[in-house]
């Protein structure tokens, strides 16, 4: 059996059990497969059986389910819910999933779920939902064991041995040491921890200076730090120093992930977020729609060009062959500069107003790759329809729309990012439109002058 018709199988298998209200089934079906055999299953799962999944479900299998979908789907499911049932999942989950989740509530709901919440689980996410989204303070969790420094190691497995349950849901590595003044001051291994004398204090064990984090940083430094430290949680304090959380690994690698994911579905014309199948069709639509509707603007620029030289096209009719061949050759290599940009921008690489280098830089690519292929194309027209000028027309337009498109892809995304507009989003259209229009009549008035 494949693995598709296997995914295929536990899927029915799931809707049959849904249907017929066997909880205990579902439950056992769900814990025994994988967290990203869950995920396939689960988006195969229309919304009215995804909802019905959760109201038959205990709070921990639902928390575990609802984890494992996209931020907002997981918050349109919990809506649907009674708010002392919503707040009963969420309860068990993490604050830095709780957080995600809320976020994409209304305000009044969000509210309304936080006041049937544990008092201490609703203050953490309260705290949380205060910053950025893909901030320090908005991903970390607050579940991290931080201990005065004068603490002995015995006074610390008594404390976790008399709130065993309440720290059974904590997934750490490190334990924090803090001042008097509740600032941090030092990280120590759980391992040294349990391998050390119970009247040692942790002082002595603490590492100072640790690697730390400002609430306020963003996606790129806390990249950049799990990049450079090897380290599974980096502790997160405020502007005064204090500890207030601490961001996992895996969670800037999943948020990495998923403004990769965002970027691509932007680049293809997808707004508002992820898209999966298992959506309602309205919103599916509405993501879809709007950029098409921006593109039919374009796209009538771009033939207005056309328009203009009507003549030309009635006299040399063989030029309709190569327009779509102009156009796209021309739009492939402008998207290529696209990516490089973007890429350099993410990565802080490149900075906006570096808009001269790029032109260089892309310039002499676009000037070799435009003759090379302007050749190509040149020569075979020409021997085709035994006409050099032709070829002559056909190579040199493309030659020059090579490097206008490699220029234009090269300094797009920069102008964007200064003026506040996401690459990823418009980078694209506005190439393929400007290539378009610039190629369309290169070609179309050298042959107005040169073919008839």
């Amino acid at each position: 059996m494949t693995v598709q018709e296997q995914s295929r199988e536990l899927w029915e298998q799931l809707e049959a059990l849904i249907a017929s209200g066997d909880v205990s089934a579902a439950e056992l079906l769900l814990s025994s497969i994988s967290a990203s055999e869950k995920t396939r299953i689960l988006h195969r799962l229309n919304e009215q059986a995804n909802h019905q999944l959760v109201e038959l479900l205990t709070p921990l299998s639902a928390a575990e389910l609802v984890e494992d979908l996209p931020d907002e789907q997981a918050a349109g499911l919990l809506d649907d819910l009674a708010p002392g049932d919503a707040a009963a999942i969420l309860d068990i989950m993490n604050s830095a999933d709780q957080a995600d989740v809320l976020s994409h509530l209304d305000e009044a709901e969000a509210e309304e779920i936080l006041a049937h919440m544990i008092p201490e689980e609703a203050e953490d996410a309260r705290r949380l939902l205060q910053h950025d989204e893909d901030s320090a303070g908005g991903m970390m969790v607050t579940e991290f064991f931080g201990y005065p420094e004068t603490m002995t190691v015995g006074a610390v497995f008594k404390d976790l041995r008399a709130r065993r349950d309440y720290y059974s849901n904590y997934q750490v590595v490190y334990l924090y040491t803090v001042d008097e003044e509740g600032r941090l001051s030092g990280v120590v291994r759980v391992r040294e921890v349990l391998l050390a004398e119970l009247g040692m204090k942790l002082a002595v064990l603490t590492r100072r200076k640790p690697v730390r984090l400002m609430a306020s940083a963003n996606l790129e430094e806390m990249s950049r730090a799990f990049d450079t430290h090897a380290f599974q949680a980096i502790p997160v304090v405020d502007i005064a120093g204090k500890l207030i959380g601490a961001v996992e690994r895996r969670s800037v690698l999943e948020a990495v992930d998923e403004i990769a994911d965002r970027r691509l579905l932007l680049f293809s014309g997808i707004l508002g977020g992820e898209e999966v199948r298992s959506m309602p069709f309205a919103a599916r639509t509405g993501r879809r729609l709007p950029w098409l509707c921006i593109n039919i603007g374009l796209n009538i620029l771009s033939a207005s060009v056309i328009a203009m030289f009507q003549e030309t096209l009635n006299e040399v009719i063989i030029l309709a062959v190569f327009l779509p061949i102009i156009s796209d050759m021309s739009g492939c290599s402008g998207n290529q500069a696209v990516a490089v940009s973007i890429r350099e921008l993410a990565h802080g690489l490149l900075m906006p107003r570096e808009i001269m280098r790029v032109v260089i830089k892309e310039g002499q690519v676009g000037l070799c790759n435009g003759l090379l292929l302007g050749t190509i194309i040149g020569c075979f027209a020409a021997v085709w329809k035994d006409d050099v000028t032709l070829g002559l027309v056909l190579g040199g337009a493309f030659s020059i729309n090579c490097l206008f498109a490699v220029c234009l892809g090269g300094c797009i995304p920069m102008v964007l990012k200064r003026v506040g507009v996401d690459a990823a989003l418009a980078s694209s259209p506005l190439l393929t439109t400007l290539t378009d229009m610039v190629g369309f009549f290169l070609v179309l008035g050298s042959a107005s002058l040169y073919l008839i």
